[in-house]
């Protein structure tokens, strides 16, 4: 069963970042869109482990910082690769605070 948990504030996270965060024993990567919007994901690219808080943002994507690959952070697709990402379901406060929920 699902289960939602508060990670903090979008503050922490320059628009156009990602910051990884310990939740409930596991990793997640929150990214922090230019226009505002957050996405969380796992936070290892799934080709060769790289680490996606350090990709490019951009165009609600994220580029893996080893080889290139790109990340729909609605869906998780690649857009040039064989495999895609876990996302999960991430909730924004009016007042920043977010929470994530984990299968």
């Amino acid at each position: 069963m699902p289960s939602r948990h508060a990670i903090g504030s979008i503050a922490q996270i320059p628009p156009g970042e990602g910051r990884n965060f310990d939740v409930a024993g596991r990793r997640v990567t929150v990214f922090h869109t230019r226009d505002g919007r957050a996405f969380a994901t796992q936070p290892d690219c799934p080709h060769r482990g790289g680490p996606l808080a350090d990709g490019l943002v951009g165009d609600g994507t994220v580029v893996c910082p080893l080889h290139e690959w790109r990340f729909d952070l609605v869906t998780g697709e690649t857009r040039n690769g064989t495999c895609g990402l876990a996302v999960y379901p991430l909730s924004l406060q009016p007042d920043g605070t977010m929470s994530v929920e984990l299968p």
